[in-house]
Formats: C-alpha cells, sequence, structure tokens
C-alpha cells in the first residue's frame, strides 16, 4: 500500500490550498479514507474522514473551510482547504486502514503566516 500526499505549501491566512493523495496496492473504492495533520508539538489528529460511499465527517475546526472527496477512477484523495488560518499549520497525512493496520502517506506540510 502507497500513500501519496502532494499540494502543500506556504500561504497567507484566508488563502487556500487543496491536497491530493495519490493511493495504490489497494481496491481504492472499497476503503474508507482520511486526512490527519499533526502540528509542532502536538499529537496527530483527524482533519476529515470519506467512506467508501463518500460519506463524510470533519472535525469541527475545519468544518464549513475544508471538504474532502474522493476520485475512485483516478484513485485519489483530496482535500480543499479554503480560509485557512495560522492554527492550520501542519503536516498533512493520508491514512486508510488496511488488513487492520494503519496506513500513512509520507505527509505534505501545510504553512500558513498571518
Amino acid at each position: 500500500v502507497q500513500l501519496q500526499a502532494s499540494g502543500g505549501g506556504s500561504v497567507q491566512a484566508g488563502e487556500s490550498l487543496r491536497l491530493s493523495c495519490a493511493v495504490s496496492g489497494i481496491n481504492f473504492r472499497l476503503y474508507d479514507m482520511g486526512w490527519y495533520r499533526r502540528a509542532p508539538g502536538k499529537e496527530r489528529e483527524l482533519v476529515a474522514e470519506i467512506t467508501r460511499d463518500h460519506t463524510t465527517n470533519y472535525a469541527e475546526y475545519v468544518k464549513g473551510r475544508f471538504t474532502i472527496s474522493r476520485d475512485n477512477v483516478r484513485r485519489s484523495l483530496l482535500l480543499q482547504m479554503n480560509g485557512l488560518q495560522p492554527e492550520d499549520t501542519a503536516v498533512y497525512y493520508c491514512h486508510v486502514l488496511f488488513q487492520r493496520n494503519d496506513r500513512w502517506g509520507r505527509g505534505t506540510l501545510v504553512t500558513v503566516s498571518s
């Protein structure tokens, strides 16, 4: 299983970024997927998740600003992030639970300055 996140970068507060995660090694359409993040000095936390049926769930602090989606044809997990704030600064990871094991991508860094 390989998860490769991309799309991070440095932006100003209020700007947007779109993260992508290319997934291989699994039948992508059959798995629930998620985005997590780890801010400096903090534990990794859930940002958003999407089931194989496209049901979504968001952490309270991103509701109304972030949108998770999936492209089953391209085997990609997406995260549209609008209205970014300095507290969104973190490394963002895509995740899948595969055969009872957590699988993580390498992560992509998002830095938001005020």
